[in-house]
């Protein structure tokens, strides 16, 4: 029998033994394993053999949200890092070289933005397109380009990617396909079904959602066939096809780059996971009443949200997600100062994460888009007075209360 989403990851650690019949696994904050026979300890460093060997490539707590975010995206194998970014990272690196070629939405969280600038510097060439549009994508097609990135719902302008046409294109060209499932989480959307080779998520955001641990995580969704990737080195040839690139990034993303999630973070996370579906759904809910109550405002000019009828991605994102999110963006009316606006709110805070329990705010492009400069920002369409609010679970008469007295 099949179990739902809850009751898969509520029961997920007790698929293997637990030491004293705990129902989570608990922290394990070694660093070191022994083994009382040193010929165990080769082979498991070899990877003939499961187990572990130094804290910096995983320990058991980690190994067991591992196994979480591989049922929740219905993945083969997951790799966790020690924030999103270390994981997206990890994986570029590990698999990408010098003259290779990337395919990126240009609609990009501004530090993926800012880490593919220093690939290009690296010698590792990076194609913005406008992902909304799979023939964009197709365009940009060459001879070296190793792989397609793109995230589910853009931050902060909620542009939401072609996502199943994209993953037709790379099947059909051998490209691998990797999605950045933040933004929607594995509650909302799965990656998979739509071809993805690769899923990254910040465990930070919606899967945490707590706001008290980083953290990141790359799964394998086992379609992508690795004998056709150029990139793999030989010496991590030695298991199934399917395990190349996991390993790869584990190998040469995690353990040389040491970008490890320790115990502690990582059974906070696992422990947050449990109630994603539940809080995914009040949010995205508080999220979409917010939107439509905004909309209407005549001190607000224009509102970002894929769950109104006027986004130009309302119709995508009815076919690919459960819900729309609970991501938005707004523009204040001209005289408004949005600093002002945002000191106005009692409830709201403002702060510069997203994907919390609690309705947070930010002034995009005087914080975490200012180093771009403006004419990025012009690129990417973020004006100088938008707002990204990432909508909490509160309730939802105390919420739009807040925003009535702070637009009045």
């Amino acid at each position: 029998m099949k179990n739902g989403f809850t009751t898969t990851i509520l029961h997920a650690d007790l698929d293997s033994p637990i030491e004293h019949f705990a129902v989570h696994k608990p922290m394990h904050t070694s660093v070191a394993y022994g083994y009382a026979d040193s010929r165990q300890l080769a082979k498991v460093f070899k990877g003939e053999q499961s187990g572990y060997v130094y804290g910096r490539q995983g320990n058991p707590t980690t190994a067991a949200l591992e196994a979480k975010i591989s049922k929740m995206e219905e993945g083969i194998a997951t790799a966790c890092f020690s924030t999103g970014m270390a994981a997206i990272a990890a994986t570029f690196v590990a698999l990408l070289r010098a003259g290779d070629h990337v395919i990126s939405s240009s609609f990009l969280f501004g530090n993926t933005n800012s880490l593919f600038g220093t690939l290009d510097t690296l010698g590792i060439e990076i194609s913005y397109v406008d992902a909304t549009d799979v023939n964009n994508v197709a365009k940009a097609i060459r001879p070296n380009t190793r792989l397609v990135f793109v995230e589910t719902i853009a931050n902060p302008r909620t542009q939401v990617a072609d996502l199943a046409r994209i993953g037709e294109l790379c099947a059909g060209h051998g490209l691998l396909y990797v999605v950045d499932n933040t933004m929607t989480s594995p509650y909302l959307y799965l990656p998979k079904r739509h071809k993805a080779g690769l899923i990254i998520n910040s465990l930070t955001k919606y899967i945490g959602g707590h706001g008290n641990a980083l953290g990141g995580a790359v799964t394998d969704t086992g379609l992508y066939d690795w004998t056709r990737f150029p990139n793999i080195y030989d010496n991590y040839k030695n298991t199934q096809t399917a395990l190349w690139g996991i390993l790869q990034i584990r190998k040469k993303g995690l353990r040389d780059i040491g970008s490890t999630l320790a115990a502690e973070p990582a059974h906070r996370i696992a422990a947050g996971a449990e109630t994603l579906a539940l809080r995914m759904e009040k949010s995205s809910d508080n999220a979409l009443q917010l939107a439509r109550f905004l909309a209407v405002h005549s001190k607000v000019t224009k509102v970002y949200y894929p769950g109104l009828d006027d986004h130009p991605q309302h119709g995508l994102s009815k076919e690919l997600f459960k819900t729309y999110g609970a991501l938005m963006s707004v523009e204040l009316a001209d005289g408004i100062d949005c600093f002002d606006f945002l000191n106005r709110l009692q409830l709201v805070i403002s702060s510069s994460h997203l994907g919390d329990n609690r309705t947070l705010a930010i002034p995009i492009a005087h914080t975490i888009y200012w180093e771009m400069g403006p004419q990025r920002r012009a690129e990417m369409g973020i004006a100088d007075a938008l707002i990204r609010l990432s909508i909490g679970i509160e309730d939802l008469d105390d919420l739009i209360g807040d925003f009535r007295q702070a637009l009045g």
